[in-house]
Formats: C-alpha cells, sequence, structure tokens
C-alpha cells in the first residue's frame, strides 16, 4: 500500500511506471527497452552516454544468452557502475545506493550495512553485488526476468516504520539521480539514521523543506501520554478530505487537519485516514 498520491511523495515517476518484464522470444525492439530500463534502474536515473553502454552483455541478453538478472549483474559489476558508486563514494553511501539500486528499498538496519561492509572487506566487490542479487529476497521479488524497482515507499516492502521513511532519503523525486540533485552527494546519507535508528519526515516535495534532509539528532524522550517506550510521537498532516454532499456546499472543498499519534499506533492511523479518503501530506517526529 502507497500512502497517497505519489505526487505528493516525490516518487510519482516510480509509482506510475508498473514493473518491466522480459518475456524471452520477444522482438529487438522490445529487448531495447528492457535495457534501457535496467540501466534507469541499475545506475540510479542518471544518463548514460552512447560510448558508456556495455555492448558485449547486451548482445548476449538480446542472443537469450542472459536472463535479465543476469544483465543486471553485469551492469551493477560494471567499471561504470563501480566508478560511479563505488571508488568514489563513501563505503556506506555506496552500500545504502547498492540497496536502491539493485532491491529497491533502504537498508532495514545498521547490522545489515555491516554484513555488506563485512562482504567488501573479505571478499570484494563483485562478491557484495552477488549477495544483493543472489539473495532469496531478489529472486523471490523480480526473479529472472523482472527489471528491479523502487518499492520502499510501499509498506510490504519493509520491515519497519523507519526504513519506510528512510526510503525518502535515498528517492527524492522523478527526475533526480542517485548522486545529482542530491544534497548528500557522495557522502552517506542513512548512516547516522539508522545507528539509532532514526524515522525521518515524510514532507510533500511541493512543500517547504521538501529537501529531505536529515533531521537533527537530538536526545530522545518520553512525550506525551500513550507515547511508545521509544518516546516517540509522530505529528501527521492530513489533506484531501472531501466534504459531504450538502446543498450549497462543494463535495469537493478541502479541509486539513493535523493528528499526533505514538509510534505505535502509525499503521492503525494509517488505514484509518485512508478509509476516509484522506491523503497523508506529511509524517514527521516531535
Amino acid at each position: 500500500m502507497a500512502f497517497g498520491p505519489a505526487s505528493r511523495l516525490g516518487v510519482s515517476l516510480f509509482d506510475e511506471t508498473p514493473p518491466v518484464e522480459w518475456v524471452p522470444g520477444r522482438s529487438g525492439e522490445e529487448a531495447e527497452t528492457i535495457i534501457r530500463a535496467v540501466y534507469r534502474q541499475v545506475l540510479g536515473n542518471a544518463y548514460v552516454m552512447e560510448s558508456e553502454r556495455l555492448s558485449v552483455p547486451e548482445s548476449q541478453f538480446k542472443r537469450g544468452e542472459l536472463s535479465v538478472r543476469e544483465f543486471v549483474r553485469a551492469v551493477a559489476k560494471s567499471d561504470l557502475y563501480q566508478s560511479r558508486f563505488f571508488t568514489s563514494c563513501a563505503r556506506y553511501r555506496a552500500i545504502e545506493l547498492n540497496f536502491r539500486h539493485l532491491l529497491g528499498r533502504p537498508p532495514l538496519d545498521l547490522e545489515e550495512m555491516r554484513a555488506h561492509s563485512t562482504i567488501l572487506d573479505n571478499q570484494g566487490f563483485g562478491a557484495d553485488i552477488d549477495s544483493y542479487i543472489d539473495s532469496d529476497e531478489y529472486q523471490t521479488t523480480f526473479g529472472e526476468n523482472i527489471v528491479p524497482y523502487i518499492r520502499g515507499y510501499k509498506t510490504e516492502a519493509c520491515q519497519s516504520m523507519v526504513q519506510f521513511t528512510h526510503t525518502f532519503q535515498l528517492v527524492r523525486g522523478a527526475s533526480s539521480s542517485s548522486l545529482k540533485g542530491d544534497f548528500a552527494g557522495k557522502r552517506p546519507k542513512l548512516n547516522s539514521l539508522v545507528i539509532n535508528p532514526t524515522p525521518t519526515a515524510v514532507i510533500s516535495p511541493g512543500s517547504a523543506g521538501a529537501s529531505f534532509r536529515n533531521p537533527p539528532l537530538g536526545s530522545r524522550s518520553r512525550l506525551g501520554v500513550g507515547a511508545s517506550s521509544n518516546g516517540k510521537v509522530y505529528r501527521i498532516e492530513v489533506t484531501g478530505y472531501r466534504a459531504k454532499s450538502v446543498k450549497n456546499i462543494s463535495q469537493f472543498r478541502r479541509a486539513n487537519q493535523v493528528f499526533l499519534v505514538p509510534y505505535d499506533k502509525l499503521s492503525q492511523e494509517y488505514q484509518r485516514i485512508h478509509s476516509q479518503g484522506g491523503v497523508i501530506a506529511s509524517i514527521t517526529a516531535i
């Protein structure tokens, strides 16, 4: 389930583009569509010059010698990918981008990031790329012939609400690439957030503060009656409610409302808001 119109969350490109699946035996034109989709996802929506394309893996894919999964592996292990997202980036920035590009979600927690750092130390870059693509999660979600896609903004792709909010740190908007147009650039973006772990505000790109910058990390304390043991209460701003059909009152009249919700009641509150036709504009820890 996604929360409200994707355009309000800055993920419209990913929400409005259905998963791309290759059916062996189709036309060369359709094969080219798959190739472009793989480049777009694995290289983080960055522009790829003709001279940078991987001619040998592309030919192997078109001849049926490589599945989509193996073509993804070839792109992710290429010098092009390595120079853009590994050798030029800080270690944990490279790891969080691997999660975005190959599994379509943010890392779950610090331990998951440490596990990949250990693989890099002991086995190297190629083995770490294999660990994503050969994982049960990749096989179950994408299989052999579906191009990986951004899915972390849908609750079923995340194991925690913190992980869900971290998606919007990695995916800022339809036109931005993994590095360009991102304030973090080549520096780690989620490192401090997964250490704590700390949820981040989910803000509409049309509102002030839509840069999705990391929140300040201060001390955490219990807030208000009903707050969880972690001391977290969230401010949920909701818009999009329609007035009931009453004479002389437009049924399309909008009303904004704000709810203060403890952490352990978030999922229940989301369901209630959406059942009433509301749209979540922002979620902010207070």
